[in-house]
């Protein structure tokens, strides 16, 4: 039987620009296989292709995926063999804290052919160039969104109660854990659920809370608390020992859009646009900050203002997603020529390396349980 994937993004492409929480996902690894080489050398090929034979060997599998190209992705993780592999180039550099010992790089640059790729030196660097400054641009046009965004919730900010906030949230800390404490030290995992994409706003929700009992659905208008909701409930689950899954927001990582207790079988999340959602299963529950805690009469009373900022704010997402996606285009046409000078039979051996590096890791795992 085929083990299960979880799927999300430990990198985004934010209004505080490209944002990295890879480290969070990678501690406590036995081994770790960097990979480094440009663009087309076939890292996210390699990864897909060792995710799928250890999942058909029943394992279950994370795939940590890339915000900057919908069809790539950064990592796979193997937990119950504390195995990882990670693309190592910019701007996710990850940054070894054993090397030799856990970590290790893998340079699929040495399949080049280099006199090929110098011929196009002069392509190469403008490409580089040009994809840089798309980035830039997407990221200078998503901080301005942020800037709409933060108008947007001054809005209802100024219309909340919050005592009723706040009784609220205490009602379902208490709701959620009761007196429930586990002696030991919680885990903590910080990650996306969601990212920016060349594509548009993708999000792994369903995935993320798949065969959880309880769902809670958070609904509420920007600026009314649910991500200072979602800090208390997670730093309640970490004080009471409990694993903690914190998916920070991939438009401003410095909010939280979900926290997930496995260990309690839970899941709370922000469910509004980009990533709404609503209850289609047992256990599922609607919490709604703006009925419990704004001025009744908010929306209608600020209507005209509303609509002018959500539309301003859209307009820069909107602007930003195609920056993206000219940034993916000149990257395509980048890797292009790194493809076309990669000997391909020279990946497959440091496929085969890293492999045999799982399968030991494999039996170490049964000799320790025999």
């Amino acid at each position: 039987m085929a083990g299960k994937v979880l799927n999300y993004f430990a990198g985004g492409n934010t209004g505080r620009g490209f944002y990295n929480l890879f480290d969070s996902n990678l501690k406590g690894l036995d081994r770790l296989f960097i990979l480094k080489g440009g663009p087309g050398t076939g890292k996210s090929s390699l990864m897909k292709k060792l995710a799928s034979e250890w999942r058909n060997k029943g394992y279950d599998i994370e795939i940590i995926h890339c915000s900057s190209d919908n069809d790539s992705i950064d990592g796979v993780i193997i937990p119950k063999l504390k195995f990882g592999i990670v693309d190592g180039m910019a701007p996710h550099i990850v940054e070894p804290n054993a090397p030799g010992a856990i970590e290790e790089y893998v340079n699929l640059g040495v399949a080049w052919d280099s006199e090929r790729l110098q011929q196009n030196k002069n392509r190469i660097i403008a490409l580089q160039n040009e994809v840089s400054r798309a980035f830039q641009l997407a990221y200078d046009t998503f901080a301005k969104g942020l800037e709409e965004h933060d108008d947007l919730e001054e809005i209802y900010f100024k219309e909340m109660d919050f005592n009723k906030a706040n009784g609220l949230t205490d009602e379902l800390i208490q709701q959620i854990f009761g007196e429930q404490h586990l002696s030991k030290q919680a885990i903590v995992y910080h990650r996306f659920l969601g990212a920016a994409t060349p594509k548009g706003a993708v999000d792994f929700i369903p995935n993320i809370t798949e065969g959880l009992n309880r769902r809670y659905f958070l609904k509420g208008r920007a600026g009314t608390g649910k991500s200072t909701l979602l800090k208390k409930v997670a730093a309640v689950a970490e004080e009471r020992g409990f694993d903690t899954e914190i998916y920070h927001c991939g438009f401003d990582p410095n909010s939280i859009d979900m926290v997930v207790i496995r260990e309690l079988s839970f899941a709370i999340f922000d469910s509004t646009d980009p990533h709404e959602y609503f209850p289609d299963r047992k256990g599922d529950k609607i919490i709604d900050l703006y009925m419990a805690a704004v001025t009744p009469g908010t929306d209608e009373k600020y209507n005209i203002e509303i609509k002018e900022v959500h539309k301003r704010y859209k307009d820069q997402m909107k602007e930003g997603t195609k920056c993206l996606a000219k940034a993916k285009a000149l990257h395509d046409e980048l890797e292009k020529l790194y493809v076309e000078a990669m000997d391909f039979s020279i990946l497959d051996k440091f496929y085969q390396m890293i492999n045999q590096e799982i399968i030991r890791l494999e039996n170490n795992l049964y000799s320790m349980n025999e």
